[in-house]
């Protein structure tokens, strides 16, 4: 089975072009066998919410997908990354089932958060209530009712079928080792800590990324996995000097801040602070543009300034494509302030020079290029979806189906995308050096070296053209498509 390559990763649901595992598979295989070298797949397990991410078993594939001989068959042709959701477990599994009916005599009892045990009362005090980094505007629990007829309070940081995971506990300690091993032996070359800042708990602290505890918990992970020769690629959305101190762990980190860094440039021609986040992001990292959530706000704070951020935001609205303030409220269960919620190609006001330049500065820039199956496709916002399912991010997340396929991969954007990526997996360049040469404020030069061989960036983000050479055999040559 693949491990990790420096190739471009596709972020992609079982179910989002085709209907299961198979047709994946025969979509990666006959469009885009050269543009991708790895594959995400999207939670597989079965879930009872939030699309996969409240996962019942990982021992399992939900069976509407498919099952583990279709995932190992990818496996065989794309180093694949799943999603391990660390910090929480669905209400609908069997352990917390068991511990629902069993209480103090379930084996599972220690694998959940219970109030009485974690805080010093029973209870939190306001002050510790105000202390945690949370998403509700109360303590973050939900009411255990037992078999028995009493109640209590268990950990509960996103939705009530995703109940938090005591990882302190010797019991969640195996039930980590078990769940990791499996995904390991199935095929995994990386493994996506899903919210791993929120699993280590501290009363009277944020509860979130919490120092030194933060750093012990994924050295246990990385030990599970490392007979494996499986990567950890730790998922957080926050300031970005926190991927800064993961990263001088010498951990993978994502590139959260270049999608709204580079639509900053492309909306105002001005490449000041793009390139200043060139200079100094990590050099081990994932880069995106789009993923399955929304394009992210949080993570470019002092990157841009607020007025630029602001004004960043206001322009998507405004220059965007079919994007509108109420998507992002409660009228679309939407009310994530971190994010904004649209294609990035609408993002771009569906202009196919500005989404190929952006595509361009990802695929030149540090790290390996991840690209989700909307932004595969040049996908526009599906206004569709939207309004049937009223969920915001349903926007970014449209159903292609095989004949949808066969249409879109026709597309001008599209086969120009694909040619940039096959040119990012096969050219020798991109294993060695980044660096920038001088230019004007509107401009872009990145140029990538290894072992003589050359590739070259040139970008105007005014005119929202670019160009790139590159050396095969010696000479330069300008690649055209």
């Amino acid at each position: 089975m693949k491990k990790l390559e420096n190739k471009c990763m596709l972020i992609t649901y079982s179910d989002s072009m085709g209907n299961n595992l198979k047709d994946l598979e025969y979509v990666l295989d006959k469009y885009f066998k050269k543009a991708v070298g790895g594959v995400h797949i999207l939670p597989f397990f079965p879930s009872s919410g939030d699309r996969g991410f409240a996962p019942m078993d990982y021992h399992k594939v939900d069976s509407v997908f498919g099952d583990w001989s279709d995932v190992e068959r990818l496996a065989e042709n794309y180093y694949l990354m799943f999603d391990y959701m660390i910090n929480h477990i669905s209400a609908q599994s069997e352990y917390y089932k068991d511990f629902l009916q069993k209480k103090d005599e379930s084996q599972y009892k220690d694998l959940f958060i219970r109030y009485k045990d974690f805080w010093e009362n029973g209870e939190p005090t306001e002050a510790e209530v105000d202390a945690i980094y949370k998403r509700k505007p109360r303590a973050p629990y939900v009411e255990a009712h037992f078999a028995d007829g009493t109640t209590e309070k268990v950990w509960c940081t996103f939705d009530e079928e995703q109940i938090d995971i005591n990882c302190k506990s010797d019991t969640a300690k195996q039930f980590i080792r078990d769940n990791l091993e499996t995904l390991c032996k199935h095929g995994a070359a990386l493994i996506r800590l899903d919210a791993f800042a929120y699993a280590t708990k501290k009363a009277g602290t944020s509860c979130f990324f919490i120092e030194p505890e933060v750093w012990d918990f994924l050295k246990e992970c990385e030990e599970v996995i490392a007979p494996y020769q499986v990567e950890i690629l730790p998922e957080i959305h926050e300031h970005y000097t926190m991927q800064e101190r993961i990263a001088e762990k010498d951990f993978y980190v994502y590139d959260f801040a270049l999608p709204m860094l580079l639509i900053n440039a492309i909306y105002f021609g001005k490449t000041c602070y793009l390139k200043h986040w060139l200079e100094i992001c990590p050099r081990k990292q994932f880069t995106t543009l789009d993923t399955h959530d929304g394009i992210g706000v949080v993570d470019v704070k002092d990157l841009l300034p607020d007025e630029e951020i602001d004004r960043t935001k206001e322009g998507i609205f405004r220059y965007g494509a079919n994007v509108k303030k109420i998507y992002n409220t409660a009228a679309y269960n939407n009310l994530d302030i971190y994010q904004v919620n649209c294609t990035y190609y609408s993002a771009l006001g569906d202009d196919d020079d500005s989404y190929l330049l952006a595509r361009a500065v990802q695929f030149f820039a540090p790290g390996i290029p991840q690209v989700y199956y909307v932004g595969l496709l040049a996908g526009r916002n599906d206004l569709k979806l939207l309004e049937e399912t009223k969920v915001g991010r349903n926007i970014n997340r449209h159903y292609y189906t095989l004949d949808e396929l066969e249409t879109e991969t026709e597309r001008p954007v599209v086969k120009k995308l694909l040619a940039l990526m096959e040119f990012r997996n096969s050219h020798p360049a991109f294993d060695g050096s980044f660096r920038m040469e001088e230019c004007g404020e509107s401009m872009l030069h990145i140029v990538r070296e290894h072992e003589g061989e050359r590739a070259e960036l040139i970008a105007d983000f005014e005119k929202k053209q670019f160009t790139i050479y590159y050396t095969e055999n010696g000479s330069r040559q300008e690649l055209r498509f």
